[in-house]
């Protein structure tokens, strides 16, 4: 994998500091995910419905891979409804105007100068700045394949932050460009009809299930929320099982 070296520096307003529980949880979701080899390196992280934490996973398992030494970019993919920028309070260090995803599908810059570095050495992102109300035909262009493409050639890992899938058909076609898909389910709120729903969904877009991580269940005899279950297929990895313990703070993360 060749080094970037062109794009801006992205600097982040806020940056939540995580209880030491959540960080081992996400950290044994890294191993596990790292199980799958190398022929998994497209990895889109999504949800059924909004406010399922499949952002709040995307964004943390990205930083993970990063801090481990392994190239990673998460790439912002919701261009309907895009919270990221504003959440992090995101903007350059030169001070220039930023830009992101759906600039580039709509042909405004190259992939290269659209990139921007952050204070990790080997993470990467992609925002999405500007949402639009239909980004259908800039899914279905070839910048969105030429893009995966050149991030597949210069990353270990790829991580791509979609719109629940129960809601629009966007993860449909961004599935169908990767090798596998994270489903974050909330649990006690998302229907099993929903998930199963989904599946299906996912199913049809060719893109392999890698796991799911159920999110947000209440811990028995705890005012806190946070008790994680993570299960993790692999065709030829055999099955991986992990318990993700957290803390309030789970609660109240946003999509």
């Amino acid at each position: 994998m060749e080094n970037i070296i062109k794009g801006d520096k992205v600097i982040f307003g806020v940056e939540p500091v995580l209880p030491y529980s959540i960080e081992e949880a996400l950290n044994r979701l890294r191993i596990n995910i790292g199980f799958f080899g190398t022929d998994v390196k497209l990895i889109m992280v999504a949800s059924s419905e909004p406010n399922e934490g499949k952002s709040f996973v995307s964004m943390n398992l990205w930083k993970q891979m990063a801090m481990a030494g392994e190239p990673s970019i998460l790439v912002d993919l919701d261009m309907r409804n895009s919270v990221m920028v504003s959440k992090y309070k995101m903007h350059l260090e030169s001070g220039r105007k930023l830009k992101g995803t759906s600039h580039f599908l709509s042909g405004e810059g190259r992939i290269e100068d659209m990139i921007l570095h952050t204070d990790m050495e080997y993470g990467d992102i992609l925002p999405n700045v500007d949402n639009i109300v239909n980004p259908s035909m800039l899914l279905e262009s070839s910048r969105l394949q030429k893009m995966l493409e050149y991030m597949s050639e210069h990353y270990r890992y790829v991580f791509l932050d979609v719109p629940p899938l129960a809601i629009v058909s966007d993860g449909e076609r961004i599935g169908s460009l990767c090798d596998g898909v994270v489903l974050t389910v909330r649990g006690g709120v998302t229907s099993r009809n929903t998930v199963r729903r989904t599946l299906q969904q996912i199913e049809r877009s060719g893109c392999p299930l890698l796991g799911m991580v159920l999110n947000r269940v209440g811990a028995p005899g705890s005012k806190y929320y946070g008790k994680y279950y993570g299960k993790y297929y692999g065709k030829h990895y055999g099955k991986y099982y992990g318990k993700y313990y957290g803390s309030e703070y789970y609660s109240d993360s946003k999509n």
